[in-house]
């Protein structure tokens, strides 16, 4: 066998299967919860403490940093990225 890959890549299978764009979405919602997560370590700055700095509830803000939970607001990643004095970027590609 001459070829090192056989078949498509698993992006191309996800996008055939239809499943592509909420692969992305859960993948780009895990990684911002992780930076979040990772800035709050770094300054030493609790969860009830960001949710007061948000003016939100620890409930909101547990959602905001859960990877598995997608129905997140814009409004609610930018206040959690100024809060931690970090800008949110969105792009279309």
């Amino acid at each position: 066998m001459s070829k090192k890959n056989l078949g498509s890549s698993f992006d191309k299978f996800l996008e055939e299967e239809g499943l592509l764009a909420e692969a992305e979405a859960v993948a780009v919602k895990r990684v911002i919860a992780f930076q979040l997560a990772q800035i709050m370590e770094s300054h030493n700055i609790s969860k009830a403490t960001l949710a007061k700095r948000m003016q939100t509830s620890r409930a909101a803000l547990d959602r905001l940093l859960d990877p598995q939970n997608g129905s997140v607001t814009l409004h609610s990643l930018e206040r959690a990225a100024a809060v931690l004095g970090k800008r949110l970027k969105i792009q279309l590609i």
